[in-house]
């Protein structure tokens, strides 16, 4: 196994992404925290995991809230006694143009999927550090790399998360602690229920796989970079994308 008797936290494990990863990391022997806001999916999702692996604990958090993500780290520390691995997946899109965009779309995006990453970073870095061992890894998107047209706000964040990652892949690395990123392409989410047919088969015909990746790449690229395999891959971002920056 490759995480046996590791702890890891997984935000936004609700659905998506992050549920899929949470899957990946018990299956591979760690002890996992589905850490969401949406508690009933939440919940429904560690049941799941705990019905097949026995692994998963559900811990309510609002990442954009400095003393719920302390809160986070601190009930895991108590339940498991450590904190081995942070992924920081939890990330929404509240899409518009520059001109009609508003502040609280603009807020929202950055309090979540900027904010959130540095909020439970912060806190578990340190509970890492004091261990002297530790994986931090966090979303960035093929949107943070080259930015994309309606996500001023989305692009924003998914490039600061580029720059924390490397930021503290330099600080951390000193006393024990990986921080990577994953950049996602055009991924099979909820977030893309609502993207019109001939949108996503734009989006397919600009990948060189033809297709779009699915929760199971993204989860593989987290598995790798959680794992004793990438023990020597410090502040990369992995593109997960079927070659679309090629494109």
């Amino acid at each position: 196994m490759r995480l046996k008797d590791k702890v890891a936290i997984v935000t936004g494990a609700a659905n998506g992404i992050g549920k899929k990863t949470a899957e990946f990391f018990a299956r591979e022997g760690a002890e996992v925290v589905i850490a969401d806001y949406d508690v009933k999916n939440g919940k429904e999702s560690a049941e799941e995991i705990n019905d097949e692996y026995g692994r998963a604990t559900f811990i309510e958090v609002d990442v954009s809230n400095i003393d719920s993500a302390k809160n986070l780290i601190k009930k895991t520390v108590e339940k498991f006694g450590k904190l081995d691995i942070l992924v920081n997946n939890a990330g929404i899109t509240a899409d518009g143009f520059l001109a009609k965009m508003d502040e609280e779309q603009w807020d929202k995006v950055i309090d979540i999927n900027l904010k959130g990453v540095f909020n439970c970073s912060k806190f578990a870095a340190d509970q890492m550090m004091e261990q002297g061992e530790g994986v931090i890894l966090n979303a960035s998107s093929v949107v943070g790399l080259y930015g994309n047209v309606g996500q001023t706000n989305y692009a924003a964040t998914k490039f600061g998360v580029i720059g924390l990652t490397k930021t503290w892949a330099k600080e951390l690395a000193p006393k024990g602690v990986r921080v990577n990123a994953v950049a996602p392409g055009y991924t099979n989410t909820d977030m893309m229920e609502s993207v019109p047919d001939k949108i996503l088969d734009k989006f397919k015909d600009k990948t060189p796989m033809k297709r779009l990746g699915e929760v199971e790449d993204i989860a593989n690229a987290y598995l790798f970079l959680a794992s004793d395999e990438a023990a020597y891959v410090n502040g990369e971002i992995l593109s997960v994308d079927g070659g679309l920056v090629l494109g």
